[in-house]
């Protein structure tokens, strides 16, 4: 099952493990559980501290545990973890064996002591990207409180029980047999939904923070540039996030990350933390900022809400909340995202390659994406609601020039098809004549525009017709001491690497602000040093 490469760096890993383990496989007599036994099989050779067991008596077959023997600590899998989820089976032998997982202690703490007994279950695939974070949390959770136990199922071996739980999209998780979630979720949130007096507890820490120097709100690429950027300065740098990575998160592949030939969303968001961390950042992750509270007076203190009811202080702030796609809202657009769904032609085009897609919207960034993809993929079909394409006409006039794309305009898009897996196309309705009509498809790019998440701010400071913050070329904002960078903000051109850049922009404006501002009694009384003086 395992290759002469793989079974070398399995080996490699498994030396770490310090604590004897069973691997008890629950088979039968097909195919896929003689699969799983050889993978078993392939992984008890390669220690001392595990054996594997053939009794196990599970009722999903083929499906296996992970236990600690003398112990209640296990991991259970039901399927062979192969793909992305190959880290999460090697993870889980790590960590069942005796290494700690890498969680602050508070959240440690925290998962031991939740009261109550805890059955849970992911149904995953293994193609998914987003199902190995979750999965991971929960296994993590498990080891560290055997009184939460797990199972992450493979929803394509067991079709059975997808079709009598309605399972309409991976990740989704049950706890005691009722449904608890659907989609990536870390410890940090799974725990938001657990410990109902986590929320209170962490407002009550937050009310208590000494004011920063610089606080960035958002998590995204721009925020964890604007945070790098100012705490290099040597100068007192807190983050708000709602989400560490933002949009990144649910980004398959990106190929356009200067220097860096491939990634994808959660490795490059891996990585953006990390860096943040590597300094004296102050990370407060799972915090939707709900309003911002201007200065009191020139070169004051400016307050940002959070939705916990917590009110944190600083002298200048980073608005790097990011956007979103607008989303088409039909049945299928959200089971099919990232899975032939796309929002970025750019980044995922080229996973199209010779196949046949559709590009939903008839305004500039629609028409430039079916330009941009027709020299890609094998066809492209676009799809306006109005009568009429709105680009300008000197992109029409390219588009109209490339042989292997269509037009349709009046056109009501109403459905996303798929196979469960991918998209195989979608229906869409003429408005003319009411007809509903299928087009085979590999992938849909919507392109009717982003939404900025900025709508808490309105009424506080500037913003475009569309809602994006009005700023100038160093970042600044219509309010003193206020900056914004990436995705939110008027700044062209909505990708990675530009928001990256905007946001050391603003982090190097803010403290350009900083050391041309005075210090009024207000900041001053309510430094950390002054507090202990």
């Amino acid at each position: 099952m395992l290759d002469a490469e793989l079974k070398s760096q399995m080996q490699a890993y498994l030396a770490r493990v310090t604590q004897p383990l069973q691997l008890v496989a629950s088979l039968d007599e097909g195919e896929s559980s003689r699969e799983l036994e050889t993978l078993l099989s392939d992984i008890a050779s390669l220690s001392d501290h595990i054996t594997l067991v053939r009794n196990g008596t599970a009722p999903l077959r083929p499906s296996f545990a992970i236990r600690r023997v003398g112990s209640d600590v296990e991991v259970r899998f039901a399927g062979i973890p192969m793909g992305h989820e190959f880290t999460s089976l090697v993870l889980a032998l790590l960590q069942v064996g005796g290494v700690a997982p890498k969680l602050e202690e508070a959240v440690v703490e925290q998962v031991r002591n939740l009261p109550g007994d805890y059955d849970f279950e992911t149904f995953m695939s293994l193609s998914c990207q987003s199902c190995p974070d979750t999965v991971q949390a929960l296994n993590a959770m498990s080891v560290i409180n055997p009184r939460i136990r797990h199972i992450a199922i493979d929803g394509a071996l067991f079709q059975d029980e997808v079709e009598r739980r309605e399972v309409m999209a991976v990740p989704t998780i049950y706890m005691n047999g009722e449904h608890f979630g659907q989609g990536r979720m870390t410890v940090e949130q799974l725990l938001a939904k657990l410990d109902t007096g986590a929320a209170e507890r962490a407002a009550l820490a937050l009310r208590d923070k000494a004011p920063y120097d610089v606080l960035v709100v958002g998590g995204g690429p721009a925020g964890a540039a604007a945070a790098i950027y100012a705490a290099r300065k040597g100068i007192r740098t807190g983050i708000a996030a709602e989400r560490f990575g933002g949009q990144v998160l649910d980004t398959l592949g990106i190929e356009n990350f200067i220097s860096v030939s491939h990634t994808e969303g959660p490795k490059l968001v891996t990585a953006l933390e990390q860096h943040v961390r590597d300094y004296e950042v102050d990370v407060m992750n799972l915090q939707r900022a709900r309003a911002l509270v201007p200065a009191s007076e020139p070169g004051g203190l400016v307050g940002v809400e959070l939705e916990s009811g917590a009110t944190l202080q600083a002298r200048t702030v980073v608005l790097a909340t990011g956007a979103r796609w607008r989303q088409m809202n039909v049945p299928g657009e959200d089971e099919y995202r990232n899975r032939g769904v796309a929002y970025c032609p750019h980044c995922d085009g080229p996973l199209f390659k010779g196949k046949r897609v559709a590009v939903i919207g008839g305004g500039n960034s629609g028409v430039e994406a079916a330009i941009d993809l027709a020299g890609i993929v094998a066809h492209v079909t676009l799809i306006e609601f109005d009568g009429k394409l709105r680009a300008d006409e000197v992109l029409q006039r390219k588009l109209r020039s490339l042989a292997n794309v269509e037009v349709l305009v009046s056109a009501q898009t109403t459905r996303v098809l798929g196979d469960g897996s991918k998209v195989t196309g979608l229906e869409y309705t003429e408005r003319t004549s009411g007809q509903s009509r299928n087009l085979e498809l590999d992938g849909i790019f919507v392109q009717i525009g982003l939404l900025p998440n900025s709508e808490w701010l309105k009424g506080t400071l500037a913003l475009s017709p569309r809602g994006e913050i009005e700023v100038d070329a160093a970042g600044r904002t219509s309010l003193p001491g206020v900056f914004a960078a990436g995705d939110v903000t008027t700044v062209p051109y909505k990708q990675i690497v530009i928001a990256m850049g905007d946001g050391a922009k603003a982090a190097l404006s803010a403290f350009d602000h900083l050391i041309r501002s005075a210090v009024p009694a207000q900041a001053q009384a309510a430094r950390p040093e002054a507090r202990a003086a």
